[in-house]
């Protein structure tokens, strides 16, 4: 994932730092920050963690307590940060785990600054492309759950323009589900190319990046707050950088 970014943003000039860390209790990870003149902060986080949940947290996990609160999780998160106030935020996640039970989760999401109405409907056609191959009712399905999930209710509002989001997907057959998260993976790259190429060149001003910084208040109280992922991480006991590497560089609140 990391070397396709490069490879698709050379001309960026990125700069890459690679970090590994261990994980008390099992398992571990590794994440890297991307850098550049369009890259202001984009994050890729590759986790494999196994052992035992607490037994608070165990109560929340499906099929936790049934396993004597054992659990196996992987997944890979990706969080892009861009200079230009143009170019929207995207989040996008993959996930397996296993307790007595296992299912996978993930999806993808984008928080523009500016609503941009041509990004918007390239972003859920093409989502929609992707689920349709699967299932029919995977897409209005999870446009739903991404909708729910992402909206901060203390504020009534949405964090951007939604997308696709599922958990606990297990139909019964693994490898119908398996290649359908690889899609979503793929898919990503391929979606979020063709926005930042044709916003990358825009010019902003003080005042639309003030907005940006602003904006990205809203990115970082949904995921103290409400985000799953974060929750996890911590109750599991991984790395607070890692788990942390999805805020942006820089926000601002008046």
């Amino acid at each position: 994932m990391c070397l396709c970014i490069e490879k698709d943003f050379s001309v960026c000039q990125p700069m890459i730092s690679t970090n590994k860390w261990d994980r008390r209790g099992g398992g571990g990870g590794k994440y890297v920050k991307i850098y550049g003149k369009v890259f202001e902060k984009v994050g890729v986080n590759f986790s494999v963690v196994h052992g035992k949940f607490d037994d608070v947290f165990a109560n929340e996990i499906p099929g936790a307590l049934d396993n004597g609160g054992n659990f196996w999780a992987s997944g890979i998160s990706v969080v892009a940060h861009m200079q230009s106030p143009f170019i929207p935020a995207i989040h996008m996640n993959t996930r397996f785990i296993c307790t007595s039970q296992n299912w996978f989760g993930g999806g993808i999401d984008l928080t523009p600054t500016y609503f941009n109405a041509e990004d918007e409907n390239f972003f859920h056609t093409n989502l929609r492309t992707v689920c349709d191959k699967f299932n029919l009712d995977y897409y209005q399905k999870f446009k739903k759950q991404c909708d729910d999930y992402f909206f901060l209710h203390h504020r009534k509002e949405s964090r951007g323009i939604g997308g696709i989001f599922f958990d606990y997907l297990n139909s019964g057959d693994w490898d119908h589900d398996f290649m359908y998260i690889k899609e979503v993976g793929k898919s990503f790259l391929e979606i979020y190319s063709v926005i930042v190429r044709k916003n990358m060149h825009k010019k902003w001003t003080t005042e639309e990046r003030n907005f940006q910084l602003i904006k990205r208040g809203r990115y970082v109280e949904f995921n103290l707050l409400y985000d799953r992922g974060t929750k996890f991480g911590i109750m599991t006991h991984g790395n607070p950088d890692a788990i942390m590497m999805s805020m942006p560089p820089l926000v601002k609140w008046e």
